[in-house]
């Protein structure tokens, strides 16, 4: 009998989480608040997700997995804590943008894995904005693999190369392996020998390189130095009115020293800073001063005052406002061979994460000044510009003529668009990356503009979600020519169907490909993993058809998978 796994929302992200599990043959039921137009033969709830009787007649008693696809993070935990009053067991994959209380719900609930649609995705635009053209994500080893598809023609310089080459690099993962003619596994093509051929498919995980350059203080200080220019966007109205109120010390002093030339300089100064301020001091410089100066000085001290309060204002507002901090961060802008960031959300938070941990220099724009992202950019040391990044100004603000890349993730599609455009316009050789809700039109919008890459983060997260349905929770996905494939860690029991198997016979037998074996706290990979003998609490890392997940747990589940 099928696993029966309910999707609870059928929005974009939800509709289409449905559909590719009904793609890989599994027993799915959809549950939608509204009526939705769909085929006979698709298993379709129409009621309250919250409700009881609705969950009841999805299945929820029986079903193995509930997948709370909405959009609302309050919704989904209704419906989970309804879910759970029912079907204590039922896994729950719950989409939250709330990642923090996610990882909360991880630790407290048994059976609880949180996805976000933001973290599934960020790597991909970081990977674009990088030069690579990524399928998906691996993790392995504290790091983030891109994956590829290579499609191997006649110039392909991995043409008539055997596998066997590929298999024992240390710095590339093969993933799967699909031959333009016949059928055969990887594992079998490597051990035979088999060489690449024209129309081959084959998708490999690549080591990601970390830049570990990092500007010394001193270089940090110096390159802030010569971008002061900058300060002045922020700076213009306190240095204007500081430099009238120098003027006005100035021209009264010197009125004060030519009227009595028996007042030194120094007391004039004394008097006329004191008078202005109205701090008082030397006053005997006035009194015996004639009509004229005294209305002079009674004029300058009305002017003063309202000079000093202003000058005073702006000078707090600098310092205790905002506008300090952006001046500081406008002249620790990167002068070149930096990324650009545009939209500080939940996915362009985790680029700018990622681009920092990779040694990469960031600057980020965002036009909301209460942003809760702001303290995390900040404290990693990256510089944010809030402005309009849609602006010619803005952009040639934060160099964008000697930026590697400029990467639009605001959540409006339109704004995207223009701020590429202009940034397009401004440096024709900038790679642009682009995000776009809708998946229809990333395509035809990369294809009409040209931008590098116009990605949809519903697109690229929802195989994940699919995978964790079919898998638990996964170490990394993709999908090619239809076929999604998953990334997972197995730990081999006394009970499991491949325990006391070599490797290479148990990934013949069941077509996945063993990526390396943790034993002991140590690590086996390449030749030395396809002769292994899988033994109790081996964990195995590989990676196979969504579709022959069920392989994996002919026993219970909770005997043979361990998820990291």
């Amino acid at each position: 009998m099928k696993t029966r796994i309910i999707v609870s929302g059928l929005g974009r992200t939800g509709y289409k989480i449905y559909t590719l599990l009904r793609q890989q043959r599994a027993d799915v039921v959809g549950i939608s608040d509204r009526p939705i137009s769909v085929s006979p033969t698709e298993k379709i709830i129409i009621g309250n997700s919250t409700s009881a009787t609705t969950l009841i007649n999805a299945g929820i008693k029986e079903a193995q997995t509930l997948i709370l696809a909405h959009n609302d993070d309050a919704l989904n935990l209704a419906i989970l804590t309804q879910a759970r009053l029912i079907n204590p067991r039922v896994r729950i994959i719950n989409r939250l943008f709330n990642q923090t209380l996610g990882e909360r719900l991880d630790q407290t609930l048994p059976d609880h894995f949180t996805m976000s649609v933001a973290s599934l995705s960020a790597p991909i635009f970081t990977f674009a904005a990088l030069g690579s053209a990524a399928i998906g994500q691996l993790k392995l080893f504290n790091q983030t693999w891109p994956i590829h598809e290579e499609i191997i023609d006649q110039d392909h310089p991995w043409l008539g190369k055997s596998l066997k080459e590929l298999w024992n690099n240390p710095s590339r993962m093969l993933i799967y392996y699909l031959p333009t003619e016949g059928e055969i596994d990887l594992v079998s093509a490597v051990i035979k020998g088999k060489t690449l051929q024209p129309g081959d498919h084959l998708i490999i995980g690549t080591k990601p390189t970390i830049r570990y350059q990092r500007r010394s203080y001193w270089q940090k200080v110096v390159k802030a130095v010569t971008n002061l220019p900058q300060y002045q966007r922020y700076a213009r109205s306190v240095a204007v009115v500081s430099l009238f109120l120098l003027l006005m010390i100035f021209l009264a002093t010197l009125t004060y020293v030519s009227v009595s030339f028996n007042t030194s300089i120094v007391d004039a100064l004394y008097f006329s800073v004191g008078m202005i301020t109205g701090a008082g001091g030397q006053e005997q410089v006035a009194e015996k001063a004639p009509d004229g100066i005294k209305i002079f000085t009674t004029v300058m001290m009305l002017v003063g005052a309202g000079v000093i309060g202003i000058c005073y204002a702006l000078i707090n507002d600098f310092i205790l406002g905002s506008r300090l901090k952006q001046a500081w961060d406008a002249a620790r802008v990167p002068t070149h061979h930096h990324h650009i960031v545009c939209g500080l959300g939940g996915i362009g938070i985790q680029i700018v994460r990622q681009l920092h941990q990779q040694g990469h220099e960031v600057v980020v724009i965002d036009s909301d000044p209460n942003n809760r992202f702001l303290h995390t950019a900040r404290s990693l040391g990256v510089p944010v510009i809030i402005e309009d990044g849609s602006l010619n100004a803005t952009l040639k603000a934060v160099n964008c003529d000697r930026a590697v890349s400029l990467i639009a993730v605001t959540s409006n599609d339109m704004i995207n668009l223009e701020i590429a455009l202009t940034a397009k316009a401004l440096a024709p050789q900038i790679a642009t990356i682009v995000r776009s809700y809708d998946p229809q039109f990333a395509q035809s919008m990369q294809e009409v503009f040209e931008f590098d890459r116009v990605l949809s983060p519903i697109e690229l997260s929802t195989h994940s979600f699919v995978a964790a349905a079919l898998g638990g929770r996964i170490l990394g996905n993709g999908m090619t020519q239809d076929l999604l494939w998953v990334a997972l860690a197995t730990m081999i029991t006394a009970k499991h169907p491949f325990c006391g198997m070599k490797i290479q016979d148990a990934a013949m037998k069941a077509d996945f490909v063993p990526l390396y074996l943790e034993r002991n706290g140590h690590t086996i990979h390449s030749w030395d993993l396809l002769k292994t003998l899988l033994t109790p609490e081996d964990i195995l890392y590989l990676t196979m058809p969504a579709s022959n997940l069920e392989q994996l747990w002919r026993t219970p589940p909770s005997e043979e998978l361990v998820f990291h």
